[in-house]
Parts: structure tokens; C-alpha cells; sequence
């Protein structure tokens, strides 16, 4: 495979951006299916797909592969979507293994790779980056919405045996979501040959990202040498997006992904092609050209050259532009497309329509004429506490002696929101498609949003109500011992859809 990586170590002035920067790391985008649904990445239903023919095909990804190569690429990442669910993965790899680049890596979720690796190792595949966030099979089921936990552990055994030259597991922390698997991570080092990387949780259309949630890296370093002593720094490469540390003795390494804190755009050396075909110089940027496009349109290679060295000029210092980080600019159109048609007042009558307006005795509402149609709202609430009680939750890692307080809460707010009808007596049962609850320490205490869904004749605004509140008392008994001085507060609806009233924006809420 590497047969003309010895030979190879120029980088083309069309891959030399206006700062210097030399691009000889391509990141391919095989598709955007996934087979998870990572509550980070993407919303419970997915994402619109682009059409299969709009995609690049196996010939069109190894010419423009090939072509990159020959300006001094020598380094290979295939991405998604999940790269797993394309079926011809290992001809690609193939045929990438043929282009005598130094590396060819993948990043993958590990949930259908096992029984693939044998064939990819063998075809020229040497890296893989696992995406797993817990090391708690619940936990895992929460945080992608699926599950496959065991087969994600089996892969990574797996592709230890079969001498990879290196297994990295991706693991995104969120405060009051995960950051108490990270003690976990580092433990896995001890016997385990693996380079965990912690990744600081980033904006995404659709994630519903919060500031809040945001860990940064040094925080989880004072976390870990708390348990395992000083941390020792291990050399990082020029381009390395990884600050590298290893805990004396053990078999892995630990590293950070610091995009959020401390970014590492002057290095920078990636190019990224997306499934359908477009070149796109930084993660945070906008697309900059459709290079199948180009291709259908019979454009030669040596014509696609000029195209993609205007790509990578365009190429600015920092995040898309950006000379300080601003989280907006990751999400640009958020203030203007979320609630094109959002209204903030009602537009019928006010009436109590659980009370017959006739004799005043309570009544359960008729939907039977009501059309189905897709609902959902969001409600959140928080809980506060005194600064000792809230300083247990984060120096216990969220656990009491009831167990893990945040995901407890969050299996009993899911579980509130599918009794919502035994629990308010004129509510109607509904078969809910979706229920999200996620909850996070704030600086006050532990704020709650749920998000649900359901196709039907009423709205779920009760179901979003009760799986936040049943949460946030799931909270308070099970930090009770510490302190009776918990006040739940400000539950509210944010927003819902659907129905004949339409979308409905709370007045006043920043989203």
C-alpha cells in the first residue's frame, strides 16, 4: 500500500492555503446515512438524505482521491454519515490502498464493523476512529437513541487483535450527560492499547447545543489527575488536533480535542470532501464548490485543479473567519429559519375547554374529528440548591448513593411522559413517536429540557410538562439526604407544533 509514501512529501501550491497552511490531509464523506442517533449530532428523526444519484459514486471518490494524491495528499480519513452502511466500503478502501498514501484511516460508530475489519485491514485500512460516548450500556442507549453497545466493545477487541496501528475512541463530553464516564475512559487505558480523545462538545445544526454543557478540557484534566496523579504530556504531531497525555503504567493514552477552548486553526493541514460531492476547507464553513458537479460536466482533471486551488485560498485563519470563536457563526441561520412561522399570541377565543361551558362540570376534550398530524413540544424547568448539595453532584461525578442522578432522571421523566394520561385525568393516551430528555448542571442547580413527539389529534405540550417535572423531582430525591433545601421552579412550555393552531413560540424565550 505504501509503496510510494517514501517518495512523497511535497504538497502542491494549489494545497498551500494564503496563511501557509499545507493541506495534505483529505477527509472523505462516503454518505449521510447513520445507523445511530446521537443526541449531539442529529435530531431523533434524522436528517433529509440527498438522492442516491447525487452522491459520489466509487469511481468519482477514487479519481478525486487519486487526484489529491498526486498534489501531495498523503493521509486519508473515511467519514459519514456511518461509512459502515455504504456497501461498497471495502472497494474504496481498495482502491485507495492503491494511491501509496501513508495512512488511510476511518471513523466509525463500530456498531456493524467487526465482522467488515478482516477484509478492510487486509485492504490497506490502518486507523480507526470509534465514535463511543459511555462505557454504560444504558447510558449508550440513551445518547444514540439505539442500540449496539456490546457490539461497538467486540469491534474495538477485535480490531486490537488485528494489529491496527492505531484504535482511537472519539468520546464527545457533555456536562450533565456523560462527563462522569470520563474517570471510566481513562480506566479503560489501563490494559487497553487505546487512545481516548475527549472531544469538547460543538454547535451542530440540529443538536440543541448549550453552553452549559460545554467541558472545558481543563477541567477535565484537574478531574482526572484528582483520581490518578499528574498526567504525563506526551509529544504531539505538527498538525495534531490532540493535546496527548498518558497515566504511568498504562497500556493506551488519554488526549483532548480542544475546538472550543483552544483552537488549533494556524495548524490546521484538512480538507474535507462532503458525500455529494463538495469541498469544504474548514469543519464550521460554509461549502465552497461541488467537484461532482464539475465531473458530470466532463471537467479534466488538470481543470479541476484551478477550482480547488480557489477553494483553499478562500481558506480564512480562524473557525470560518471568525479571529475570536463566536458560537453563532457555527449556526448562522438559526435566528432566522427556527420559527419562520412561529406565533407568539393565540388566534381563537380563550376558553377552558376541559369545562363544559354549559353546566361547568369538568369534560374530557373530542378529538375524534381531528385530523393527525405531526406534534411536538418542548418544555423545560430547573431545580435549585444549596452550593454545597450542587458541589456533591459534580465531585461525585452526578451519583448519589441511589446511583447516577442525571440519567436516573432522565429515565423517569421518558417514563412520566408515557403515563402523562393515568397521571392528569383528562388527557387524552397517545402513542408518542419520540420522547428527549436531557438534563444539566447549571451553575444554580440542574435545569431540564424534554422535547416529544407523536402523529395525532392532540398536542403532547402535558407529555413534555410532566417528563420534565417528573425528572427534576427524580432530582430531589435523590439529592434529598444532602439537602431539603431544593426549590423546583420556572417549568414551562418553550414551544410546539402542529395541530390546527400551528407553531407556538413562548414570548420571550431565547432559544
Amino acid at each position: 500500500m505504501n509503496k510510494l509514501s517514501s517518495v512523497r512529501s511535497f504538497v502542491s501550491e494549489r494545497l498551500t492555503d494564503q496563511f501557509g497552511r499545507k493541506h495534505n490531509y483529505l477527509r472523505i464523506s462516503l454518505t449521510e446515512k447513520c445507523n445511530l442517533r446521537c443526541t449531539y449530532c442529529m435530531p431523533a428523526e434524522g436528517v433529509p438524505l440527498t438522492p442516491s444519484d447525487k452522491l459520489l459514486s466509487t469511481d468519482e471518490i477514487l479519481r478525486l482521491a487519486r487526484l489529491f494524491v498526486n498534489q501531495g495528499v498523503d493521509k486519508i480519513r473515511l467519514t459519514g454519515g456511518e461509512p459502515t452502511v455504504r456497501p461498497d466500503l471495502l472497494d474504496i478502501v481498495r482502491g485507495l490502498g492503491n494511491l501509496g498514501v501513508k495512512s488511510i484511516g476511518m471513523t466509525t460508530n463500530g456498531v456493524a464493523l467487526k465482522r467488515k475489519l478482516p477484509a478492510l485491514r487486509e485492504a490497506g485500512l490502518d486507523t480507526l476512529n470509534i465514535s463511543l460516548d459511555t462505557l454504560d450500556r444504558h447510558m449508550f442507549e440513551i445518547m444514540t437513541r439505539r442500540r449496539g453497545f456490546d457490539l461497538v466493545i467486540n469491534s474495538i477487541e477485535h480490531a486490537l487483535q488485528l494489529g491496527f496501528r492505531a484504535v482511537k475512541l472519539n468520546c464527545v463530553v457533555m456536562r450533565g450527560v456523560n462527563d462522569d464516564q470520563v474517570l471510566n475512559f481513562v480506566a479503560y487505558t489501563r490494559e487497553h492499547p487505546v487512545n481516548v480523545r475527549f472531544i469538547e462538545y460543538m454547535p451542530f445544526d440540529g443538536n440543541r447545543w448549550n453552553r452549559d454543557k460545554l467541558v472545558p478540557y481543563r477541567d477535565l484534566i484537574h478531574r482526572i489527575e484528582a483520581k490518578y496523579g499528574s498526567l504525563v504530556k506526551l509529544s504531539d504531531d505538527p498538525n495534531d488536533t490532540t493535546k496527548a497525555f498518558r497515566v504511568p503504567g498504562y497500556a493506551g493514552k488519554i488526549g483532548f480535542i480542544t475546538s472550543m477552548t483552544d483552537h488549533f486553526c494556524d495548524t490546521c493541514n484538512r480538507l474535507r470532501i462532503t458525500a455529494d460531492g463538495s469541498i469544504k476547507v474548514c469543519l464550521f464553513g460554509a461549502t465552497e464548490l461541488s467537484l461532482r458537479d464539475l465531473m458530470r460536466q466532463g471537467v479534466s482533471d488538470q481543470d479541476l485543479l484551478p477550482y480547488i486551488g480557489a477553494a483553499v485560498q478562500k481558506k480564512k485563519r480562524r473557525h470560518a473567519g471568525s479571529s475570536s470563536f463566536s458560537f453563532p457563526l457555527l449556526m448562522p441561520a438559526l435566528n432566522a429559519s427556527l420559527h419562520p412561522q412561529a406565533r407568539f399570541y393565540s388566534t381563537s377565543k380563550k376558553t377552558l375547554t376541559h369545562t363544559d361551558p354549559e353546566t361547568g362540570q369538568a369534560r374530557m376534550v373530542s378529538v375524534t374529528d381531528k385530523a393527525k398530524t405531526k406534534r411536538e413540544a418542548r418544555a423545560r424547568g430547573c431545580i435549585t440548591m444549596p452550593t454545597e448539595t450542587l458541589e456533591l453532584l459534580r465531585q461525585n461525578e452526578n451519583k448519589s448513593s441511589k446511583g447516577n442522578v442525571l440519567v436516573v432522571a432522565q429515565i423517569a421523566g421518558i417514563q412520566a411522559a408515557k403515563s402523562t394520561s393515568q397521571l392528569i385525568p383528562l388527557c387524552h393516551p397517545l402513542l408518542l413517536g419520540h420522547i428527549g430528555v436531557e438534563l444539566w448542571i447549571t451553575d444554580a442547580g440542574v435545569e431540564c429540557e424534554s422535547v416529544v413527539q407523536c402523529k395525532g389529534e392532540t398536542g403532547v405540550e402535558m407529555e413534555a410538562l410532566t417528563a420534565t417535572s417528573v425528572a427534576l423531582l427524580t432530582v430531589f430525591d435523590m439529592c434529598k439526604a444532602a439537602s431539603k433545601q431544593m426549590r423546583i421552579e420556572n417549568i414551562r412550555v418553550l414551544e410546539k407544533s402542529g395541530g390546527k393552531s400551528g407553531h407556538w413560540v413562548n414570548r420571550g424565550e431565547e432559544e
